[in-house]
This record gives C-alpha cells, sequence and structure tokens, in this order.
C-alpha cells in the first residue's frame, strides 16, 4: 500500500523542542500509524531559531490583526514567523498534516487571543503558521492530536491521507488516460460515500480523459477528487455505498436477507462499519466479483489500523 507522506509538529512525535524543552509525544501518530506512513517533522519555533527550552509564544489582539508575540517581553515575531510559514507553505508536498493543538503557531481551532493586559479574548483563532499553511493548501487532510482522539475524526483523516497519497501516486508517475480511468473505478464507492455530487463531477472528468491537454485533466480531476473527499462520509451515504455494492453480487435469498439486515444494524448505530463492510468483501471474494473487491472503499488504509470498529453515534 503506498505509504502517506505527513508533515506533523515535531514535539507530536517526541522532539523535545517544546517550550519547556519536553515534548508531546502522541502514542497514535507514534505507534499505531506510524509504521505505515513517513513523517515530515516541523517546528516552526525551532526553525526561527528560538531553541527549547524558550520564552512561551502567544497572539495578541492588535487593530492590524493578531500579532504572534513573546509572552514575557513583548518581542514581536509575526513578521518573521509569518515570512517562514510563507516559505513551507509554498514548497509543502504531503498528503496530510497533523498540527499541534492549542499553539499560538501550529493550533488549528481553539487558540487564544489576548490583549496586552489580562486573560484571553476569546479562544477561536488559528495559531500564525498553520493559518497560513492552510490558506496555501485549503484542500490537505489536516487534524491536531487532540481531535484525533475522536474516533470518527480519526478515521476520516487516515482514509483522506491514504486517499490523497494513492492520486500522488498516480500522478507523479508516467501515466495514461487510462490509468486514470482505471483509478476512478477503485474509488468510485468512497467518492460516492463522501459526496454524490462530486462523483457525477469526477466522473464527467475522466469520461472525456484522452481529450485536451494531459495537464489540465489531472488538476481538474485531482481537484475534484480532494474535494469530494473533504466532505465527510455520511451514514446515510455510507449505506447508499453498501446497498450498491451487495446489488452488483449474485448472492441466494438467505445471505442477501442476512447482509440488508447487518446494514440496516449499522444504520441503527447497532454495529461499526466494519461488520458489513467485512462481510460484503468476503462474498465479493468468494465469487470472484472484481469490481465490488477491488473498489479502496473496502481498503482505503491497512486493515490493522482498525479504524471502522467504532459505532457511529
Amino acid at each position: 500500500m503506498t505509504r502517506p507522506v505527513i508533515a506533523v509538529s515535531s514535539c507530536l512525535l517526541g522532539e523535545p523542542v517544546r517550550f519547556n524543552g519536553g515534548h508531546s509525544r502522541d502514542r497514535f501518530l507514534t505507534g499505531l500509524l506510524a509504521p505505515f506512513v513517513d513523517w515530515m517533522p516541523i517546528c516552526p519555533e525551532m526553525e526561527l531559531g528560538l531553541g527549547a527550552p524558550r520564552d512561551t509564544l502567544r497572539l495578541e489582539n492588535e487593530s492590524a490583526g493578531p500579532r504572534l508575540k513573546v509572552r514575557r517581553t513583548g518581542r514581536d515575531l509575526t513578521d518573521r514567523m509569518a515570512a517562514l510559514a510563507g516559505r513551507r507553505a509554498a514548497v509543502l508536498d504531503v498528503d496530510g498534516y497533523v498540527f499541534k493543538a492549542k499553539s499560538p503557531t501550529c493550533g488549528i481551532h481553539g487558540v487564544a487571543l489576548y490583549p496586552p493586559d489580562g486573560p484571553p479574548i476569546d479562544r477561536r483563532h488559528r495559531g500564525l503558521f498553520a493559518d497560513t499553511i492552510l490558506r496555501a493548501h485549503p484542500l490537505l487532510p489536516v487534524e491536531d492530536e487532540g481531535r484525533l482522539n475522536d474516533a470518527l475524526l480519526r478515521e476520516s483523516f487516515v482514509e483522506r491521507v491514504f486517499a490523497h497519497a494513492r492520486l500522488r501516486e498516480l500522478l507523479a508517475g508516467d501515466w495514461r488516460p487510462r490509468d486514470l480511468v482505471a483509478f476512478h473505478s477503485r474509488h468510485k464507492m468512497q467518492i460516492l460515500a463522501h459526496d454524490p455530487a462530486g462523483y457525477r463531477q469526477a466522473g464527467r472528468i475522466v469520461a472525456g480523459a484522452g481529450r485536451g491537454a494531459r495537464e489540465e485533466l489531472a488538476h481538474a480531476y485531482a481537484d475534484a477528487f480532494r474535494r469530494s473527499l473533504a466532505r465527510r462520509a455520511t451514514p446515510g451515504r455510507t449505506v447508499n455505498v453498501l446497498h450498491h455494492c451487495l446489488g452488483m453480487l449474485s448472492l441466494d435469498k438467505t445471505r442477501r436477507d442476512d447482509l440488508l439486515a447487518v446494514i440496516d444494524s449499522y444504520r441503527a448505530g447497532l454495529v461499526p462499519l466494519s461488520v458489513p463492510a467485512t462481510l460484503l468483501r468476503h462474498h465479493a471474494r468468494g465469487q470472484d466479483a472484481g469490481y465490488v473487491r477491488d473498489q479502496s472503499y473496502f481498503s482505503p488504509y491497512p486493515d490493522t489500523l482498525r479504524l471502522r470498529n467504532h459505532v457511529p453515534a
């Protein structure tokens, strides 16, 4: 399986780069996920030469917008950090990014904004570095380590990361229109579970493969593919995909009724997605039903990650 390249705040991999000279090693990233991905560790504070340990930073409110300042001295690092972020964003070529939660540089949600004196005004901001990266790469799968504790968000992030990696690998090679058609055919159910309208748009783009410039085709398809997967898969759309795949299998009435009952149990929140998905893949293999068997939907990432074992709310 293709190995995604994931940028990550260095402290989350256990590097001692935090303001206090420590780290924030994340067990999921360094344990379960690490064998299947290639990391690109990034610490903007260290790249800026601030060292570790160092004085703490914070975002301060000013009329021109939030400023990144050293809490103790008031030294303004905004322009230097923005320049660093711009350079990083311009050359960033990864399949996903995991940021340090709540950091004034790397936080993507809930970063505190302070007045010159007193408690925070609000906690609805992004870190300065992360904000530049996200503006430059709006379709990049991103999360912070706190949100990855949520089973649904974790599964969605990892699914998108591996999908981006497969597309990157295809487009980086000497691909031909027929290769793009095959890629799309293998990902149809996965796209459909996220965005039916995006599924139709991507299909129209692939239908024109072989006509027009190769680079334009690649750009159009990549944009449609990534936008579709950026929409969260819902239980309703997932059930539609499961029924669609079931309809392409030749099962006797007993087995079909059993599978329908399992799909209904998933819809009702009684069993995780892994149960009907595993049964469908089992029957597709047994019948050598290649179209269903080979869908990326059934193996969007290594099975040993066990990310579909949660029951939907």
